[in-house]
């Protein structure tokens, strides 16, 4: 093979940056938390959203990661937001069944 024929590889910053790692373990039980979600569902983190929020929520808290907003990282909607859609369906389907039984 020619030398001069090879691509050569420069490698990249990663986009956010180095951050530092959690020797003390400041976040560690959210971690666990999120990392037994993801076992659980058999790696869906989207059934894992409020764990990876908190966990996310903690490091920037400890200055473990720089303060991002949500949106920015992939929380486009709200875990709020998303539990009240439940309590709403939920208050919806019971009153829906009582005055189906009047």
């Amino acid at each position: 093979m020619n030398p001069g024929s090879r691509k050569i590889f420069r490698a990249k910053p990663p986009d956010k940056g180095s951050f530092p790692l959690d020797h003390d373990g400041e976040c560690k039980e959210y971690m666990k938390r999120y990392m037994k979600c993801l076992r659980e569902n058999n790696n869906g983190n989207h059934l894992c959203r409020t764990e990876s929020k908190d966990y996310l929520q903690c490091r920037m808290d400890r200055q473990l990661m720089a303060k991002e907003d949500f949106e920015k990282l992939g929380f486009h909607q709200s875990i709020q937001s998303q539990d009240h859609n439940i309590d709403q369906i939920d208050h919806d389907n019971i009153q829906n069944s009582t005055k189906s039984t009047s």
